[in-house]
C-alpha cells in the first residue's frame, strides 16, 4: 500500500491517474507496477516492457511527465543520485566504455533499422519542411547539410560518426567530393563500405581519439552528425581538439546534435540502460565551453520540432513493418518485449522534442581568427 500511495501521489503531480479514462492515464495490469515504479524512470520503463501497464498514448503520457517538473520529486532525486555520482566520478565515455553503445545498439541487425528508416539510413533528425514524406525529409536534411558546409567537387570531407554511410553516399553522388567516413561500429563500417561502393568514399573503423594518427592529411569540411551525444561532457574538449587538428585553416565544421534544454551529465536511466549506453545530451553551455578558443560559431539553428515528426514517422514505420522485423533471424530476439521497448523509446523521445525538453541543433563553425568574410548563409 505504501508503494501504491507514493507512486499515485507522484503521478498526480503530472495529472496522470491510475486506471483513468484519459489517453495519458495509466492502465495497471499487474500490481508489481507500484514497487517497480518507485525505481523511477528505470522501473517505469522496465515495467512497461514486461506488460505491467499500458496507456492509450505514450507520447501524451510523457508530455505530462516532462511538463510537470517531476525532477523535484523524491523519486526522481533518489533514482538519479547514483547515476549522476557515477558520471561525475568516472569518464563514462572513455575508449573502452564508448564501444558499449555501438555493440548494444548500432550493431543490432541493420535489416531491422531498414524497416523504419528512410533509404539513406538517416538515424538522426530529418527535415520535414514542405513535406510529409520521410524519404524527402531525409534528402532535405542531407541537402541542407551539404549547403551549409559549402561542399564542392574538389573538397575532402570528413564525416566523424558516419553511421551506415548515408551522408557519404549522398554527398559523393551529388557533389562529387571525396568522403572519409569514421565509425566505431564494425557492423556499420561493413555496411557502409558496401553501400558506398564505386564512389570516392573511404570508411575508417576507428575511435575519434585515434584519428590524428590514422589520417594522413587535413580536410576542407568536417561533419559530426548524431555522434557527439555519445562522447560525454568530459571529452567534448578532446573531440574539438581533434576536429581543429584535422580541419584546414579555411575549412568549415558542422555539428549536428540533439541539445539538452538543461545542463546535465546524464540521461534518463532507462534510456541509458536499454538504448544509449554511457551517453548524454549536451547543453549549450557545455558545447560553448568546448568551442572556446578553437572555433567561431557562424550559425546555430534549432530544428527540434522536425525531430518529433521524424520519430513519429519512424514509429509508424516500425509498427507497420513489425511482422517483417519479428521474422528476422538475428542474434537479438525481436520479440514482443523488444517491440514494447522500441515504441517506448521512440514515443517518449518524440514527446521530449514536442515540449522542447530536447532540441536539435545544427552549428556551423570555422577555426578562430582565420576567416576574413561573413559566412554566406548568414547574409543570404
Amino acid at each position: 500500500m505504501a508503494f501504491r500511495r507514493l507512486v499515485t501521489k507522484t503521478l498526480a503531480k503530472a495529472d496522470v491517474a491510475i486506471n483513468g479514462d484519459r489517453p495519458w492515464d495509466i492502465q495497471v495490469h499487474n500490481n508489481q507496477f507500484f514497487p517497480r515504479t518507485t525505481r523511477g524512470a528505470l522501473g517505469l520503463g522496465e515495467s512497461y516492457m514486461d506488460g505491467d501497464w499500458d496507456v492509450e498514448s505514450l507520447d501524451a503520457l510523457f508530455r505530462h511527465f516532462l511538463t510537470a517538473e517531476l525532477s523535484s520529486s523524491f523519486l526522481y532525486k533518489l533514482n538519479h543520485f547514483g547515476l549522476l555520482a557515477r558520471a561525475k566520478l568516472a569518464n563514462l565515455q572513455n575508449k573502452r566504455r564508448s564501444r558499449a553503445v555501438a555493440e548494444e545498439h548500432y550493431d543490432l541487425d541493420h535489416r531491422m533499422y531498414e524497416q523504419f528508416l528512410g533509404p539513406y539510413n538517416q538515424y538522426t533528425c530529418c527535415f520535414f519542411n514542405d513535406t510529409e514524406d520521410l524519404t524527402q525529409a531525409e534528402v532535405n536534411k542531407l541537402e541542407m547539410t551539404c549547403e551549409k558546409l559549402e561542399i564542392k567537387g574538389d573538397d575532402r570531407v570528413l564525416d566523424i560518426g558516419c553511421g551506415w554511410g548515408g551522408f557519404a553516399k549522398y554527398a559523393a553522388k551529388t557533389r562529387g567530393c571525396e568522403i572519409t567516413g569514421v565509425t566505431i561500429s564494425s557492423d556499420q563500417a561493413e555496411y557502409a563500405r558496401d553501400y558506398t561502393a564505386g564512389l570516392p568514399v573511404d570508411i575508417v573503423l576507428a575511435d575519434y581519439r585515434d584519428l590524428p594518427a590514422k589520417l594522413d592529411s587535413r580536410f576542407d569540411k568536417i561533419l559530426i552528425c548524431g555522434m557527439i551525444e555519445h562522447v560525454g561532457y568530459k571529452n567534448y574538449g578532446s573531440l574539438m581538439q581533434v576536429v581543429h587538428k584535422l580541419l584546414d585553416d579555411d575549412g568549415l565544421f558542422l555539428l549536428h546534435t540533439i541539445g539538452n534544454s538543461e545542463e546535465s551529465a546524464i540521461v534518463d536511466r532507462w534510456i541509458e540502460k536499454y538504448i544509449f549506453r554511457n551517453s548524454m545530451v549536451p547543453s549549450m553551455p557545455q558545447l560553448a565551453r568546448a568551442f572556446q578558443g578553437l572555433f567561431v560559431v557562424h550559425d546555430w539553428e534549432n530544428y527540434g520540432h522536425y525531430y518529433a515528426r521524424t520519430l513519429s514517422a519512424w514509429q509508424a514505420n516500425f509498427e507497420k513493418n513489425w511482422d517483417a522485423i519479428k521474422a528476422l533471424k538475428s542474434k537479438r530476439a525481436f520479440d514482443e518485449k523488444f517491440r514494447r521497448m522500441w515504441n517506448y523509446y521512440l514515443l517518449s523521445s518524440k514527446a521530449a522534442f514536442e515540449v522542447e525538453s530536447l532540441l536539435l541543433w545544427q552549428i556551423v563553425m570555422s577555426k578562430m581568427g582565420l576567416r576574413d568574410t561573413v559566412y554566406d548563409r548568414v547574409i543570404t
